[in-house]
């Protein structure tokens, strides 16, 4: 059995928890449980979609898999004692401590990225730096004991990398083929060095609105 841990949390991203959930959950022997400070639903950022937490923080103190997501909540548990504290106590004796997107800003507050390189969504990839952290554009980065992923999407890269490891390739690629994970975008503009630079402009604005509007 292999305990895993997903941390939820209001404004949470959906896609970093869920992304890597629908495979993760597939890995035999797994058992996956959403954690955060209470029990019930927590609500993304734009409020119109809910994730249920079905044990408390406390409840879970040692997974084997912690896995840390992100979203405009995470500035708010920047400052959260009690959350970074679970996080160190988790990162001490789990087997792997990972995150997608800005979740990985969480783990630099909780002192785990110290020295190490680490990625997260493009536009808050330098914040790694405040946590000692060496940024890097990589899509998946393992140091160690240590994944990080690169925004949302990443984390379902990031979890069939780890399955092969927890098992081997060939159930890590039986998962992928069960999910039909066959990615096909419809327009190269998945990097901010891909995408024409106004797309840039524009989702950096709207994020920095989204920011305001949640400090």
């Amino acid at each position: 059995m292999t305990q895993i841990a997903i941390l939820l949390f209001e404004g949470i991203t959906a896609l970093d928890a869920v992304g890597p959930y629908e495979v993760l959950q597939r890995l035999p022997g797994a058992q996956v449980r959403m954690l955060g400070t209470r029990r019930g639903p927590v609500r993304t950022h734009e409020g119109s979609l809910s994730l249920v937490v079905d044990a408390e923080l406390a409840e879970c103190p040692h997974p084997e898999l912690l896995l840390v997501p992100g979203g405009f909540g995470v500035d708010r548990l920047l400052r959260d004692e009690a959350t970074l504290a679970w996080i160190r106590g988790a990162h001490a004796s789990s087997q792997w401590t990972t995150s997608v997107c800005t979740g990985s800003l969480l783990l630099g507050a909780a002192g785990v990225l110290r020295g190490l390189r680490a990625t997260s969504h493009w536009n808050s990839l330098e914040r790694l730096r405040e946590y000692g952290a060496e940024p890097t554009l990589e899509r998946v980065v393992f140091q160690g004991k240590v994944v990080t992923a690169a925004g949302v999407s990443a984390g379902i890269d990031m979890a069939l990398a780890l399955v092969a490891r927890l098992a081997d390739a060939e159930i890590a690629q039986a998962i992928q083929l069960s999910i039909e994970y066959d990615p096909q975008p419809p327009f190269d503009a998945g990097s901010p060095s891909k995408a024409p630079p106004r797309v840039v402009e524009i989702v950096r604005r709207t994020m920095a609105r989204v920011r305001a509007a949640q400090a």
